[in-house]
């Protein structure tokens, strides 16, 4: 590697379950393979999966960095031999398959973007998972259209604030649920048509009617849900016919009991994914389609990644716990 890059690195260590069993440690600054890139991070987005990985409920898959941190923007410093599509000094944002919160990460070249005109380096780190996450999901696995309706569970979590907007600027009509008041305006700000309270309405009828509403069918087409649990089966009474269910996550547990009736009368699909595990060219596939289709939304200034709060990297854990409040709107996010 160039002379300059450093034998030695900061990094995050999980050295415990809790938030305040995250430490500041040195480690390697490791070597790009022969597909990656070396990049000497500015920023880093912390996500749910790293509260999991925390917890040891989300293990880093073989291979992958123990570091916490699947996304991460910053400068090109070092490549590998078969790297041709970047250069040193490529300014980046990265969906990483871990290792983000340090000062050095590598990374498949396929997995980085060109950081949008116009973004800071911060706001920049705060786009890879959910934006990969939200195209994944709602458009290639549940083949979101334009004119259908989409109901978004957690309206303001990164996931959410992203999905709304991606959505409703490409012609979808959007309805969520946020845990207060303040969140639900925010949906609305950021272009939901309807936002939920749930802590004071259940969320059923109110969801049905918006699909009529919009395209004249009782419930909606999609539903992007982090939830689980109970949520379950009242998604399943929210769908419109030929609905379809997309899990994430599952905050109210994984375990649940389901009438299928209904999911055989209205022929519904019930799916899910995670994304960490995937391969390099599936990921890049997807960078390929945001590149196409969302990257001009974020140079053009139609869309924006929504910054709750930046924290130096030596307070990961005070992130942490901001995030497991669930007090924040948006994305947190680490400077290096």
């Amino acid at each position: 590697m160039n002379a300059s890059i450093p034998n030695k690195m900061t990094a995050i260590e999980a050295q415990g379950t809790k938030a305040d069993n995250l430490a500041v440690v040195e480690r390697d600054v490791p070597t790009p393979g022969n597909d990656e890139v070396l990049i000497k991070i500015i920023a880093a987005g912390v996500n749910r999966p790293d509260i999991l990985q925390r917890k040891g409920l989300y293990p880093a898959p073989p291979g992958a960095s123990d570091i916490l941190g699947l996304e991460a923007s910053g400068t090109v410093v070092a490549l590998g031999k078969n790297i041709s599509s970047l250069k040193l000094g490529d300014e980046v944002t990265a969906l990483l398959n871990g290792g983000g919160y340090a000062q050095y990460a590598t990374v498949p070249a396929t997995q980085c973007l060109p950081i949008p005109s116009g973004l800071s380096m911060i706001e920049a780190a705060a786009l890879p998972e959910t934006f990969f996450t939200v195209w994944s999901n709602l458009f290639d696995r549940a083949g979101l259209k334009s004119g259908e309706t989409l109901l978004i569970h957690g309206g303001t979590s990164g996931i959410g604030t992203a999905g709304i907007q991606i959505t409703s600027a490409l012609g979808v009509h959007v309805i969520t649920t946020a845990g207060t008041d303040e969140k639900c305006n925010a949906c609305l700000d950021l272009g939901a048509k309807r936002a939920i309270n749930y802590r004071v309405e259940d969320f059923v009828d109110p969801v049905r009617e918006f699909g009529k509403e919009h395209t004249g069918v009782s419930g909606v087409n999609v539903i992007l849900d982090m939830v689980g649990g109970d949520y379950v089966q009242k998604n399943i009474k929210s769908l419109a016919p030929d609905g379809r269910l997309v899990n994430i996550a599952f905050l109210n547990g994984s375990k649940v009991e389901l009438d299928l009736m209904t999911v055989m009368l209205n022929r519904l699909t019930l799916t899910g994914s995670t994304l960490r595990a995937r391969s390099p060219e599936f990921k890049g596939d997807i960078a390929h389609k945001l590149e196409k289709n969302v990257w001009p939304l974020l140079k053009s200034g139609r869309i924006s990644p929504i910054i709750s709060s930046v924290f130096p990297l030596e307070k990961a854990g005070q992130a942490h716990s901001l995030m497991e409040s669930s007090r924040h709107i948006g994305k947190i996010v680490l400077q290096t």
